[in-house]
């Protein structure tokens, strides 16, 4: 029997059109990697690809090598249809034109 300590942590991926938040209990030193694939998120999304979307840990960029503490939430995230900072210039670009008018 495996006598090491259980932690809580959550596993997180959201479309436009639902979320999902899996809380799982793992081993005291499991990686990000581990809780994705433990899961069962990549069943229910597989257009999650672990090579392509990023992940993080409250919002901040991790690896899939991160250990976790208890309470983490590993967050996956969809890849960027658009660069922000086009977008934003482009809202910007039209704002100026819409003035001029």
């Amino acid at each position: 029997m495996d006598s090491s300590p259980q932690i809580l942590v959550e596993v997180a991926y959201a479309e436009p059109d639902r979320q999902r938040i899996i809380p799982l209990m793992v081993e005291s030193g499991a990686t990000a990697e581990h809780a994705i694939r433990h899961s069962g998120i990549l069943t229910e999304f597989p257009q999650i690809d672990l090579g392509v979307n990023k992940i993080g840990i409250f919002g901040k960029h991790a690896s899939l090598q991160t250990p976790l503490r208890a309470r983490d939430r590993v967050e996956i995230y969809r890849p960027l249809i658009a660069d922000p900072k086009d977008i934003r210039r482009k809202r910007v670009a039209e704002g100026r034109d819409l003035k001029k008018r």
